[in-house]
């Protein structure tokens, strides 16, 4: 066995990270250029593609970075 864990899923996922306190348009850069969303009640809202499960680790390190609170992360069906 590989060890290798396979979800029957190869295409890139959408997900929604959702930070407490607002990251201005120049963090687009810093973040892959996934699209960074300020929200009303001060919250910013980053959106898109992540390619796999590794990708991901790697955004949230990134979010760690930033010094805001990480609220949620959440995948989003493309149905």
């Amino acid at each position: 066995m590989s060890g290798e864990v396979k979800t029957g899923r190869d295409d890139p996922r959408q997900y929604e990270i959702r930070l407490d306190g607002h990251l201005g348009p120049h963090w687009a850069v810093w973040f892959d250029g996934l699209t960074l969303v300020k929200e009303d009640g001060g919250t910013t809202a980053i959106r898109g593609e992540v390619v796999d499960e590794a990708a991901l680790h790697g955004l949230l390190r990134k979010v760690r970075d930033t010094g805001l609170r990480l609220v949620s992360v959440t995948r989003i069906d493309r149905d």
